[in-house]
């Protein structure tokens, strides 16, 4: 009998907690809402319709993603341009920010000038870092082909070659290490000390420390790097875009429209090509789709690693 006079108020007490939490959400659920979810339905939407942001959409079925899938001559190179950004330059700065961060922890002095030295081309904005790299990668005034031609070595002509144009975005993105540096090297010094102290005792030598210490205290942080990596690689537009504008020796002045991808579509990245096809061109709906097929593609690499980070664990157990 108590029960069933309480009930109504176990209920109120249920419906304030569950308002109290919902109150607790509301920040994220609105910022969710307005800058994820209403913007990824509003992609979906347009990429049915033909729209060219002056005249009201048009329903076209799948007219958007028969041409980007089938017809548009660009797309190949661009998606291959981006899958091959992703793996190869998210591998490299993942292998050489450990690098990094294990060199500055093991250093004994001058500690704080290397933490400096590595970090502060970080802090370069991303199109004055690009500017300098392609002066400096310039084949015919730069001061590293004269370096090179000096001792012997044929230099590459870098962002104007379609071979060497893309393994020039990455020396660029090596150049700016400094963010995953400080990650791993936060990483590094927290692996508790006593391991290795028991490693010690044991006859372990270096690698296998590294191996069998290190490396486990530290995978969390090389998944999240590397996701965190794709991600950004999937996006991957500005430096890649004023690299091939300014190697391209064009003239880009008020009102005028440069194709993106010198030389020869080697630096074209899907985001590129989905700003020149809904902002130059006019057509939103292909731009839409592009972007939609973007973000499936970065969504699976994303949900592959994290499933394979689990069975790792699951496994390690």
């Amino acid at each position: 009998m108590a029960t069933l006079t309480n009930a109504p108020a176990l209920r109120r007490k249920a419906r304030r907690e569950r308002l109290r939490t919902l109150g607790f959400l509301s920040p994220w659920l609105v910022g969710f809402t307005v800058f994820f979810g209403y913007p990824l339905v509003a992609t979906v939407y347009f990429s049915f319709m033909h729209y060219n942001q002056i005249e009201a959409p048009t329903f076209v079925g799948l007219r958007n993603w028969r041409y980007v899938l089938e017809q548009m001559p660009l797309f190949g190179p661009a998606l291959w341009n981006t899958l091959w950004l992703v793996v190869v330059m998210v591998a490299l700065r993942v292998v050489f920010g450990l690098g990094i961060g294990l060199l500055v922890t093991k250093v004994k002095s001058g500690v704080g000038f290397f933490r400096t030295a590595f970090y502060l081309p970080y802090l370069a904005p991303p199109v004055a870092a690009t500017v300098a790299f392609v002066f400096l990668l310039n084949p015919g005034t730069g001061p590293v082909n004269d370096i090179l031609g000096s001792i012997g070595i044929h230099a590459p002509n870098w962002f104007n070659d379609p071979d060497w144009a893309k393994p020039s975005l990455v020396l660029l993105s090596l150049w700016g290490i400094g963010d995953l540096m400080v990650i791993f090297m936060a990483a590094l010094l927290d692996v508790p000390k006593e391991q290795y102290e028991a490693a010690d005792l044991d006859g372990a030598g270096a690698f296998h420390k590294f191996r069998y210490v290190t490396w486990p205290s530290i995978t969390p942080i090389v998944m999240f790097a590397v996701v965190t990596g794709v991600v950004q690689t999937m996006q991957y537009y500005t430096q890649a875009l004023v690299a091939g504008k300014l190697a391209s020796g064009v003239s880009v002045g008020p009102g005028s429209v440069i194709q993106p991808g010198y030389p020869d579509h080697s630096t074209l990245t899907v985001p590129q090509l989905v700003y020149s096809l809904g902002f130059q061109n006019f057509n939103t709906g292909a731009a839409c789709v592009l972007s939609l097929v973007l973000f499936a593609i970065a969504m699976a690499v994303t949900t592959l690693l994290m499933r394979k980070r689990a069975g790792l664990l699951s496994a390690d157990d």
